[in-house]
């Protein structure tokens, strides 16, 4: 499964990942036929520099945020002229559309998928970049399709913060779409349905799949008074109850939580949400391996918090259509 993109064009070799604490790259390369990650960057931003919105601006500083996108290109080798781009998940609004009948024309199928997100969405439909994958076949030859939904002008804020560090966006995809391509990419097909948890500082997305069809995603904003354990639960409730769960054969997590900080590492924080999610689902919890999909080059010092931030940017080349 291609899960759906903001933006699509050919496939990049280099991906660019924005979050409110900074920009991060890498550059994909190939040794002996197979793929390796042959270069990286981590540029911080300050405070307050990228806030993640559906429906406001969501970059304050575009000088200093290009600035960073510059530096990053410039120690992935700066040849790249296009570029994979993920974002947080709160720039999109992700939801499951159910036709009983699909539409012959491509064209026809785009429209009647407008049609059916414009109430739900939080501006004129007009304003929104609409994008939408196949997901599960229904009874009957309907189908159902997995939408992402951007306001184009936030989509173009992304798009022109590249331009001028002189990098095209090939791509716009999530954060945790891109986490699901890098699973899908390292394990091949996960048999039964599987549950996919990622955190961030800014919010939270559960994604449950049935092998590679996405049949849930939600996404919830950190700071609010429901905590990730009860989020868990609740969704293996829904899942059982609404979607005929009969029990996950596979339990992911991902990212990092808002308590990270200086005192305490990514990996650390991580390792306590994958604890938290385990003894409330009950079921063995395991963590993203980026490489497994493409090995980072013998140069590169390999640690946790740096396959935690490159998981996306890896899953996002592969989403793109890169040789991984």
């Amino acid at each position: 499964m291609r899960l759906p993109s903001i933006l699509r064009t050919a496939a990049p070799s280099v991906a660019i990942q924005f979050t409110s604490r900074g920009v991060s790259g890498i550059a994909l390369g190939r040794r002996g036929g197979a793929p390796v990650v042959a270069a990286h960057a981590v540029e911080p931003l300050p405070a307050g520099a990228i806030t993640p919105s559906l429906t406001a601006q969501n970059v304050a500083d575009r000088r200093g945020v290009v600035r960073a996108v510059s530096r990053v290109l410039e120690r992935l080798g700066g040849r790249a002229r296009r570029a994979a781009v993920v974002v947080p998940d709160s720039v999109a609004k992700v939801s499951l559309v159910r036709l009983d009948a699909v539409p012959p024309r491509a064209a026809d199928l785009g429209q009647l998928i407008r049609w059916h997100v414009r109430k739900s969405a939080p501006f004129p439909i007009e304003e929104a970049q609409v994008t939408c994958s196949p997901g599960a076949a229904l009874p009957g030859g309907g189908r159902e399709y997995v939408v992402a939904l951007a306001r184009a002008q936030v989509v173009r804020e992304f798009e022109g913060i590249c331009a001028e560090a002189g990098v095209h966006a090939g791509l716009v995809d999530l954060a945790t779409l891109s986490l699901v391509n890098t699973v899908l990419v390292a394990n091949g097909p996960v048999p039964g349905d599987w549950l996919l948890v990622h955190v961030t500082p800014d919010y939270g997305s559960i994604v449950i799949l049935r092998g590679e069809d996405l049949i849930f995603f939600r996404n919830r904003a950190e700071g609010t008074d429901e905590s990730l354990p009860d989020l868990v639960h609740q969704t293996a409730m829904y899942y059982e109850d609404r979607l005929s769960g009969a029990g996950f054969s596979r339990v992911v997590v991902a990212g990092v939580g808002a308590e990270a900080g200086p005192s305490v590492s990514a990996a650390t924080t991580l390792e306590s949400i994958r604890r938290q999610v385990e003894a409330r689902l009950g079921v063995k919890t395991e963590t993203v391996d980026p490489q497994r999909v493409a090995r980072f080059s013998d140069r590169i010092a390999v640690d946790p918090e740096l396959t935690i931030t490159m998981a996306p940017l890896i899953g996002a080349l592969a989403g793109a259509g890169a040789d991984v």
